[in-house]
């Protein structure tokens, strides 16, 4: 890697330190390893660039290894999910691996540590142990059973291992130091039972090794160098290390963990605890809810992968947890929607214009350029009739000066069409507009050529044919919290801050070349934002979601 092409972050430079130090260029091995019990999150993108970018980088293999040790939470469902996602964000992993392929590796390794007098079986109650423990400012006392002796330990693992024990009555401590300062060094478990058919193992098994004995032992084990896990690990660091040094070979690679804060997501929570919650309690539809924080809910709202990369990148990697507010990550969402997107016409809160000098049934086809970012400028067809949908905010019936849009005795443009001008309005018993009349300048249409057509107007509005108009439901999505930090305060439920208008189904209409359109398309509809066609939509039904607005409005509402 050149460090003259960037600056480094620090993950960089500990790797570069490590190469100067002789480590060598082909024994860099990177992983990223997920939990499969829930779907991955903003939180989970950002680690997955960094492991797999540094793989990049570094011309480095970098494995997808499932942390399976948990059968009571895991489902096959998740890991399916998971691999979608990593493919989904563009990287490909070098090995497919699992915790559980290792699973008689680390039962062997912990017979070992027994008959090396370093682990015991503990039979006593969680309450008992809790106790003896201590506290961070209070050493912890030995246990009766830390002294059993190596057979009958032996013989107690050997039954666990067998399933003649209940879920709860035993389990395997590491015997380490019951006075450390690190409460994680004292006596930490290695072993639990669980008695629950394993997604991958079935019932082979009825003892699973903990997160902290099969994460370094499998970072060994698939020779990683570096383990780079987020901030709440650091004080797991020295358990990491202590489990290594019982059974490393020093001619081989020795993993190094090391740790980066969490980047927190305003607005949303990044706990697969409280988005299990969220979905369970109905507050969302399921895990790919577009209002979830899940890589699979952005995914389904519109958000590209390149726009989550470069979010990634842009707020790097740091030492120290902080709030990174969403406006970024919508930022770099426009940005890439705004270069790959057509730009097309919908109406979402029509009212209905009669151009009353248009001459009835005539259809004219008018040109509209597609994307104007494009390299190669590329265009569409688009109809044009004397009935034709706007929106209900672009048409004032008594504007002042400095209104633009439509209002009566004033001209503006339609887009891709005509100047019209405002004449009359047409209202229910209440007062309610129904319809407004215009007349056009038949002279004026866009990119004829004609000297009518380059009259300057101060406003240009968009519209939809209506006889042409298609149909859709419109699903208006906005942050599914209130408080930029909604799981910030212990003393207040998250649940509390759900925005009661996070989502808001209204029916729109749209120009006919979205007629083919298909789930997952995305579009900016003109003046309106970014919209992407969700999975609901069938045959005879286009359900549309918003992606994110042209502008970003929750900066204003929350200066105000």
């Amino acid at each position: 890697m050149s460090t003259k092409e960037k600056s480094l972050n620090f993950i960089e430079q500990i790797i570069e330190e490590d190469l100067k130090n002789g480590l060598p260029n082909d024994k860099l091995h990177f992983r990223f390893p997920p939990e499969p019990n829930g779907y991955l999150h903003i939180g989970h993108a950002s680690s997955i660039c960094l492991n797999f970018g540094l793989g990049i980088d570094y011309n480095a293999p970098v494995n997808l290894r499932f942390d399976d040790t948990n059968p009571a939470k895991e489902e096959q469902e998740f890991v399916d999910a998971i691999k979608n996602d990593v493919e989904w964000l563009g990287y490909k992993w070098s090995e497919e691996v699992y915790a559980s392929d290792y699973f008689q590796q680390l039962y062997d390794w912990a017979v070992a540590l027994i008959k090396n007098g370093k682990a015991y079986v503990d039979n006593q109650s969680s309450e008992e142990m809790a106790k003896q423990k201590g506290t961070p400012t209070q050493p912890g006392v030995e246990g009766p059973n830390r002294n059993r002796s190596v057979e009958e330990n032996l013989d107690l693992f050997e039954r666990m291992k067998n399933g003649e024990f209940e879920e709860g009555s035993h389990i395997l401590r590491a015997k380490i130091d019951m006075t450390s300062s690190n409460m994680l060094m004292r006596d930490p478990i290695i072993y639990r039972i669980i008695k629950k058919s394993h997604h991958r193992t079935g019932t082979d098994w009825c003892i699973f090794p903990m997160y902290d004995w099969a994460h370094g032992e499998s970072d060994y084990i698939e020779q990683i160098s570096h383990s780079f896990c987020t901030l709440e690990f650091l004080p797991h660091r020295e358990l990491y290390d202590w489990f290594l040094d019982q059974i490393v070979d020093p001619t081989k690679i020795r993993p190094k963990q090391r740790e980066f804060a969490r980047r927190n997501l305003s607005h949303t929570v990044v706990s697969k605890r409280k988005l299990l919650q969220l979905v369970q309690d109905g507050h969302v539809t399921a895990w790919d809810d577009p209002r979830m924080s899940t890589i699979s809910g952005m995914r389904r709202r519109g958000y590209t992968p390149t726009a989550i990369r470069n979010f990634a990148n842009t707020i790097g990697i740091a030492k120290r947890d902080n709030l990174i507010d969403v406006s970024l990550l919508e930022f770099c969402v426009r940005e890439d929607l705004n270069k790959i997107t057509p730009r097309v016409m919908a109406v979402l809160d029509p009212v209905k214009l009669i151009i009353t000098n248009y001459p009835e049934n005539e259809v004219e086809w008018l040109e509209a350029e597609n994307n104007p970012e494009e390299e190669v400028m590329t265009f569409r067809k688009v109809p044009f009739s004397r009935e034709l949908y706007i929106e209900r905010d672009d048409f004032m019936e008594n504007a002042n000066s400095k209104y633009f849009r439509l209002t009566l005795g004033k001209e503006v443009r339609l887009k891709n069409g005509y100047i019209i001008q405002g004449e009359s309005v047409v209202k229910d018993e209440n007062g309610n507009i129904l319809e407004i009349h215009a007349t056009y300048d038949p002279e004026t249409r866009s990119g004829s050529g004609s000297e009518a057509s380059k009259r300057k107007v101060k406003g240009t509005i968009h519209w939809v044919s209506v006889p042409h108009a298609i149909e859709a439901e419109i699903r208006i999505y906005d942050r599914l919290f209130t408080h930029e930090n909604p799981d910030g305060n212990k003393e207040v439920d998250f649940k509390d801050y759900i925005n009661p208008d996070s989502l808001n189904v209204i029916k729109g209409y749209l120009e006919p070349s979205l007629a083919a359109a298909q789930a997952g398309d995305k579009f900016q509809f003109q003046r309106l934002g970014y919209f992407c066609v969700d999975q609901d939509s069938t045959e005879n039904r286009l359900v549309i979601n918003k992606t994110v607005g042209l502008r970003d409005t929750w900066a204003k509402l929350d200066s105000k």
